[in-house]
Parts: C-alpha cells; sequence; structure tokens
C-alpha cells in the first residue's frame, strides 16, 4: 500500500506566498507561514482584524477583491482558504506550485501536518488526510513530552554544533560528541530535571575533550 503524501520542511524565507481568503482560517494560515519568513499576500474583499492589522502594519500586502486567473503568477506556495469550493478547486486547477486547499485535501497537492512549534524544534503529524481529529490528539500528547525546555535545549544545541565544529577537529571525536549530547541520557535529565541541569551536563562533556565552557 502506498500514501500520497512525502513529509518535508519547507524553507519559506523570503518566498512568495498566497493566500485567498480572509476569514479565521485564512487568519492562521497567514499566521504560520509569516513566522517562517514568507513574504505574503492575501487576496480577498474581507479581513479579519488581525489581519486588517497586518495590513496597517505591511506585514501584509492585501488584494481587496476575489481571487482572478492570472493572481498565482511567480508563487511559491497558495493557500485556498475561500468558503466557495468551486472558487477552491480554480486556485487549485490553475496553480503551477504547491497549493493547499482548506478543508478539501483532494484538491491540493500537499498538506499541512498537526504541528508543535516550540522555538527551532518542530514536530509534525499527520494521518495522510485520514483523520485530522487523530492527528491532533497525537500533537497534544506529544506536546505534554516535549515542552519549552525542549525548544530552549534544541537552540543551545544550535551553538554547541558550531562551538564542536570549530574546536574540535578530530571527525570521529566531534561526531561522538554531537551524538552523545542529544542522547537518550540527556534527554532524559532534560524531561526530569530541566534545560539548567541538561546544559551544564553538556558543558562538562564538552571540557572533557576541549577546554572551556559552552556559552
Amino acid at each position: 500500500m502506498t500514501y500520497p503524501y512525502y513529509p518535508a520542511f519547507l524553507n519559506l524565507q523570503g518566498k512568495k506566498c498566497i493566500v485567498i481568503g480572509g476569514g479565521a482560517v485564512a487568519e492562521r494560515k497567514v499566521m504560520s507561514i509569516l513566522r517562517c519568513g514568507a513574504v505574503v499576500k492575501v487576496i480577498s474583499p474581507l479581513l479579519t482584524k488581525r489581519l486588517q492589522q497586518l495590513k496597517m502594519t505591511n506585514a501584509i500586502k492585501h488584494i481587496n477583491r476575489r481571487y482572478r486567473t492570472g493572481d498565482l503568477k511567480d508563487a511559491f506556495l497558495v493557500i485556498a482558504a475561500t468558503s466557495d469550493y468551486s472558487v477552491n478547486k480554480k486556485i487549485a486547477d490553475e496553480s503551477a506550485c504547491l497549493v493547499n486547499v482548506v478543508d478539501t485535501p483532494e484538491l491540493a497537492n500537499f498538506i499541512v501536518p498537526s504541528a508543535i512549534n516550540n522555538g527551532p524544534l518542530t514536530i509534525a503529524v499527520s494521518t495522510s488526510g485520514a483523520s485530522p481529529a487523530m492527528a491532533r490528539t497525537i500533537k497534544s500528547e506529544l506536546k505534554s513530552l516535549y515542552n519549552k525546555d525542549f525548544g530552549r535545549f534544541t537552540a543551545y544545541l544550535k551553538n554547541v554544533r558550531a562551538a564542536a565544529i570549530k574546536e574540535i577537529p578530530d571527525t570521529k571525536k566531534r561526531r561522538g560528541f554531537l551524538k552523545d549530547i542529544a542522547a537518550g541520557d540527556i534527554i532524559r535529565i532534560l524531561r526530569e530535571k530541566g534545560y539548567a541541569e541538561a546544559k551544564e551536563r553538556v558543558n562538562k562533556h564538552f571540557s572533557t575533550i576541549k577546554t572551556g565552557e559552552l556559552k
């Protein structure tokens, strides 16, 4: 048995993304892609209050009308979030890029998973469209397991990795170190004793390889 969706994380930094629709669902979509650094254009005759605020601060570009053929030119990603099935289908048919159609996955070429966003740590759950409700349930369980300390620690590990690349020239030793500081023992300490304790353990481990403490 095969499934139609290939898991991927997209780099939207500076990419042109178009959202058609201005309601609550469109607002959620806009907020999620703005957080990823996308350049966002919203096409809709109506906007939520929050989208109006984003427009006023130039965080998004707004086209005050309904969708027209040709609106998707040069788009990297398109989200159809109108309440009109025929309009959403037209958008999907005319899109030559990544297109997500809210509540109608069969029209789209990608779906948005249920995700936990915790700093640089993102955990995505998908049931390939079979049961979004189940994906949300699993997300809720994972959220309790991977709290804000995990996001802070992930950001810290980015700095650790950069320091290790610079200060541990032995490739085998460096790879072993980077593997150890993300292994089960450290994760257990992070979960049971918190960020400060896990960070201290990493610093001590680093000091056995290279003099000096990671900041």
